[in-house]
């Protein structure tokens, strides 16, 4: 069955839900859960692969629309891994975001993964480092 790429407002967050897990990062609470709507609602895109009606992977860019964009949240199901859907992902996004004037498209990349982001077209942003505000340790 061909794979579907659609732009949506709106996922059943079960299937969102999933394919963050298979990628490893979520973290069940009520909170993390009730999150996911609005999560996709408030992405600049949000693009999900679709075989049969379901989510076999996703991806979102997040933009104020007028500057940057960043690429996140690609993540597709391990027994749809090695097709080209995260490829297609990562393009769809990155074409979605260039068409509307945003050339600067960045992402973070996890350990391992430069190699395959470098064949869609990204580079390493030599000199710096991405950075992460951490909670404040209890006094």
């Amino acid at each position: 069955m061909p794979i579907e790429f659609q732009h949506v407002r709106a996922w059943p967050t079960e299937e969102l839900v999933a394919l963050y897990r298979a990628a490893g990062w979520w973290r069940e609470t009520p909170a993390a859960r009730a999150a996911v709507p609005a999560l996709v609602a408030g992405s600049f895109a949000f693009l999900v692969a679709v075989e049969d009606g379901r989510a076999v992977g996703m991806g979102r860019a997040i933009s104020d629309g007028a500057s940057d964009a960043y690429l996140q949240d690609v993540a597709v199901l391990p027994s749809h891994r090695g097709r080209g859907i995260g490829a297609e992902l990562i393009r769809r996004l990155a074409a979605h975001c260039t068409a509307r004037g945003l050339e600067w498209v960045g992402l973070v990349a996890e350990p391992g993964t430069t190699a395959f982001y470098a064949r869609l077209g990204f580079r390493p942003l030599e000199g710096y480092v991405p950075m992460r505000l951490s909670p404040p340790e209890p006094t």
